[in-house]
């Protein structure tokens, strides 16, 4: 990068990174849970898990909602100088600072079977339903104002794209980059064409 470039990411990319590696252990955590008794039983655990379920992906999609719609109400539109950072890279990087914590949450919803069955992979799964349906949310927003939201690498060390160390986001024309409004892998003819 010349002088005065900074890379952006997307944050639709860096909201849906987590959510598949939230989701799919979940379900099998959940699955394999669901073969043992527990202290509560198989349905007691089936009845918790989904009441998880549901309240830990509504907490996830609507917290912070506020806040990055003051970032993106305000985002600016991002210079010549910019480098846009891939989304393989930025999933990539992202999933890489998680890793250990996303592995001791699997970990955590096998051993929470032996008590509620089935309850905390399907706590994890809903989670990454949240991050997912948030990933969308964001989505439609760019959609609807032909742009799509980026924040800068260097300020979102932890990958928290409305965190405090975020002061604005920054927007592009709704083809730039290989991600498409909410964060999906573009296909390869448009990602070329945009290119």
């Amino acid at each position: 990068m010349g002088r005065g470039a900074y890379a952006l990411a997307r944050v639709a990319v860096i909201v849906r990174a987590p959510a598949g590696w939230l989701w799919w252990p979940g379900v099998l955590a959940a699955g394999i849970g669901a073969l043992v008794p527990g202290l509560t039983g198989r349905r007691i655990g089936l009845l918790a898990g989904a009441a998880l379920f549901l309240i830990a992906a509504a907490v996830v999609f609507v917290v912070r909602r506020r806040r990055y719609l003051e970032l993106a109400r305000d985002a600016s539109r991002a210079g010549k100088a910019v480098f846009l950072q891939d989304r393989a890279v930025t999933v990539r990087t992202r999933r890489r600072a998680l890793r250990w914590w996303l592995l001791l949450a699997f970990l955590a919803a096998m051993a929470s079977s032996f008590a509620v069955p089935a309850a905390g992979g399907l706590l994890l799964a809903g989670l990454g339903a949240g991050l997912w349906a948030k990933a969308l949310w964001l989505g439609r927003w760019e959609r609807a104002h032909d742009a799509l939201l980026w924040v800068r690498t260097d300020r979102v060390p932890r990958g928290r794209p409305a965190g405090k160390t975020v002061d604005a986001y920054q927007t592009t024309g709704i083809v730039a980059g290989d991600a498409t409004p909410g964060g999906a892998r573009r296909p390869r003819t448009a990602a070329a064409t945009a290119h």
